[in-house]
């Protein structure tokens, strides 16, 4: 039988399409991974997990934004997941001078691996934006 800290462990977060979700999802996010040990990732996930859910708010008329989290191995897989297919979303260069636009950039730039998946074929009813992160192994 597996070691229990082997075990993969999966764990679902709804929250309302709101202004307010971006810290509520990040600081969650950030909770599961420090209860499941993995400590040195909280940081980097609660800014890609603040910077994805930020523009499904700023970005769609989605209700609902679900957040999919899947724990094994010292590694987080993270979906963000939303109702809106119409948008394919895409790293940009962003100005110097912009406040916003750096999201994507940043997941591409922090995460171990990331992409867009979507749902349903053809006929697309949502998308999630992933990121996998992983904690070096102990020295």
């Amino acid at each position: 039988m597996p070691e229990a800290a082997n075990l993969p462990y999966a764990y679902r977060l709804s929250a309302p399409n709101s202004p307010k979700s971006p810290r509520v999802c990040r600081d969650a996010i950030a909770a599961l991974l420090q209860a499941n040990d993995l400590h040195d990732l909280a940081d980097t996930a609660k800014l890609l997990v603040s910077e994805a859910v930020t523009n499904v708010n700023q970005h769609t008329n989605t209700q609902l934004i679900h957040i999919d989290t899947l724990v094994r191995d010292r590694i987080a897989t993270i979906a963000v997941r939303d109702g809106s297919p119409d948008r394919h979303p895409y790293p940009r260069d962003a100005a110097p001078d912009e406040e916003g636009g750096r999201g994507l950039f940043l997941m591409q730039e922090l995460a171990y691996a990331w992409g867009v998946t979507w749902e349903n074929g053809l006929r697309p009813t949502g998308k999630h934006i992933w990121f996998e992160l992983r904690d070096p192994p102990a020295k």
